[in-house]
């Protein structure tokens, strides 16, 4: 059986500072139960803050793709992403319809034009978008058992059969990956446990990561491309 998507986790030098922008971009609920922790957004997860003092040193891997409902709610997004403490982004994307931008701690954002095809029929975060190879787009799509809606020139993405927010990985050139990526995947084991679970995704593809923590509840994994994620106990 596939494992669930339940959670996203980011590595935050100021969790707090970072759960409040994100609850005012996305309208979202901040709880706190040991860690700051952001509920109820579009993905149907919860986006977990984790403190770190890495620095962080190149541009992530995973990005949220916001999407607009019209010219004037683009501008609002805008709007918001600033005067919560974002800012604006020059990546090089030279003339183009999506605004490229940063939160508080330089985390990657895009706030897509309205209109965009490929995030028609997605909530508020449209895409996790990822860089990341062919490979590890089918590989996420067995783990999870979501199709793919999209495998074209080594670009994939895939989304739940439920609908809903998709996750897309860009294909080559990839980047040279250095240290943690400060966002990673968690997983439920499904309807298995923990150990089956795990061993599916070994099958698949994936790999255990040493990450210097004892934590019983929890497993540390990597995907084909090394991106880290956990398989969380049930």
């Amino acid at each position: 059986m596939p494992a669930e998507l339940v959670g996203l986790d980011v590595d935050a030098h100021d969790p707090e500072l970072l759960a409040a922008f994100w609850s005012g971009v996305l309208g979202r609920t901040v709880a706190d139960d040991g860690v700051t922790l952001l509920t109820d957004d579009d993905l149907q997860l919860w986006i977990r803050f984790l403190p770190t003092d890495v620095p962080k040193t190149q541009p992530n891997q995973i990005h949220f793709d916001l999407t607009s409902s019209s010219a004037d709610d683009q501008r609002a997004t805008v709007d918001r992403v600033l005067g919560l403490g974002g800012r604006h982004l020059d990546i090089g994307q030279g003339d183009v319809d999506h605004v490229v931008m940063a939160d508080p701690e330089g985390n990657e954002l895009c706030v897509i034009e309205p209109g965009n095809g490929f995030l028609a029929d997605t909530g508020t975060i449209g895409a996790l978008s990822s860089d990341g190879s062919q490979a590890v787009g089918y590989f996420w799509s067995e783990a999870l058992d979501w199709p793919l809606v999209w495998d074209q020139d080594e670009e994939t993405a895939i989304q739940s059969p439920r609908g809903g927010s998709k996750i897309s990985w860009g294909g080559p050139p990839l980047r040279v990956k250095v240290g943690r990526n400060r966002l990673r995947l968690a997983l439920s084991p499904g309807d298995v446990d923990q150990h089956a679970a795990v061993d599916r995704l070994l099958a698949l593809g994936a790999s255990r990561v040493d990450t210097g923590r004892q934590d019983a509840d929890l497993v540390a994994l990597a995907d084909p491309d090394g991106n880290e994620f956990c398989v969380m106990s049930r």
